[in-house]
C-alpha cells in the first residue's frame, strides 16, 4: 500500500476528504500546516488524484507506505533553479550587459532544444575578458538558496544521507555551496581564469546530462544502496536521465518537459516538500 502525501500553501480539509474519498485512503495524517499523508491510498487510483490536484493546485505524490526518510541514503541535487533560485551563468552575463543573449541559450537548453555541451560552451563564451572578482559579486549579490533548501538537506542529513550537487554550472558556486551546506560531494564545471579575467572557455570535460546521472550511479553503488533509497532532484531537460535514474525523481519548479516526464514532481511548496514524502 501507499500513502498519498499532499502539499501546497493552503490545503481544504474538504479537499483533503475527497482526496481520500478518490484514493481510497482510510486515514489523513497531519505532517505539518502545509502538508498532508492520506494513509492506505491505492496508486490504483493515481489518474483521479492528479486531476483534482492539478485542478486545486496542490503537489501530491504516492509513497511506499513502509519507506521512510532513514531509507534514504543519497540525495542528488540540480544547483541552478533546483537548489538555488537563479541561473548563475545568466546573471555573471548580467554583469557585461548581455544576460538577454545568455538567457535565451539557457532557457533552450533547459527545455531540451539545444544540446546542453554545445549551449554552455556558446554561452561561457559570450563571457570572455571579464573580470574574475564577477563571479564572487554573483554569490554575494544574487545568489538565493531555493524556499526549503536547508530544511530538506537538514532533515535528509539528520537521517544519515549524504549528498551530492552535481550541476552543469560552476565549481566557483558548488565549493561554497559545500562548506556551506555541509554537502558530502559537488561535481561541476570549472570556468578558465588567466590573469584574473574569464577566458570563455572550461577546463575538462563538460558535466551534461549523462555525467549527471553517471555520477548519481557511481556514489550510489559506492555506498552499496538500491535505486529507490536514492532521491534527485532537478528543473531543466538536463537532469532528466539523473531523476530516471534516481528511485524518487523530483522535477523541482521544472520546465514543462521535465514535468511531463519526470516521475514526481514538485510546484507549489518548497523543496522540504520532498524530504515531506518521507515522514
Amino acid at each position: 500500500m501507499y500513502r498519498l502525501v499532499i502539499q501546497a500553501p493552503e490545503v481544504d480539509t474538504p479537499n483533503l476528504k475527497q482526496l481520500a474519498r478518490l484514493s481510497g485512503a482510510g486515514e489523513i495524517q497531519a505532517i505539518h500546516q502545509q502538508a498532508f499523508r492520506l494513509i492506505g491510498a491505492d496508486i490504483a487510483n493515481e489518474e483521479a488524484v492528479a486531476d483534482f490536484c492539478e485542478s486545486a493546485q496542490y503537489d501530491w505524490a504516492f509513497i511506499p507506505e513502509d519507506h521512510g526518510v532513514r531509507d534514504i541514503g543519497l540525495v542528488v541535487m540540480d544547483m541552478d533553479s533546483t537548489l538555488i533560485t537563479i541561473e548563475c551563468i545568466d546573471e555573471i552575463a548580467d554583469m557585461v550587459g548581455i544576460k538577454p543573449q545568455v538567457s535565451e541559450i539557457t532557457a533552450a537548453a533547459m527545455r531540451g532544444e539545444i544540446d546542453f555541451r554545445e549551449s554552455l560552451t556558446r554561452r561561457v563564451a559570450l563571457l570572455a575578458g571579464l573580470d574574475a572578482s564577477a563571479l564572487q559579486r554573483v554569490y554575494d549579490e544574487r545568489l538565493k538558496l531555493m524556499a526549503g533548501a536547508e530544511a530538506m538537506l537538514k532533515g535528509f542529513q539528520a537521517a544519515g544521507a549524504k549528498t551530492l550537487l552535481i550541476s552543469g554550472g560552476f565549481t566557483f558556486f558548488t565549493e561554497k555551496l559545500q562548506a556551506r551546506l555541509k554537502l558530502t560531494q559537488t561535481i561541476a564545471n570549472e570556468l578558465e581564469i588567466v590573469d584574473g579575467k574569464l577566458t570563455g572557455r572550461v577546463l575538462g570535460d563538460i558535466v551534461d546530462a549523462e555525467r549527471k546521472k553517471t555520477e548519481l550511479i557511481r556514489m550510489r553503488d559506492e555506498l552499496g544502496l538500491r535505486a529507490d533509497q536514492v532521491v534527485a532532484m532537478g528543473d531543466g531537460a538536463n537532469d532528466l536521465p539523473m531523476l530516471h535514474a534516481a528511485g524518487f525523481g523530483v522535477a523541482c519548479h521544472a520546465k514543462p518537459k521535465v514535468q511531463a516526464e519526470a516521475p514526481y514532481c514538485i510546484n507549489h511548496v518548497g523543496l522540504d516538500g520532498v524530504l515531506n514524502y518521507f515522514l
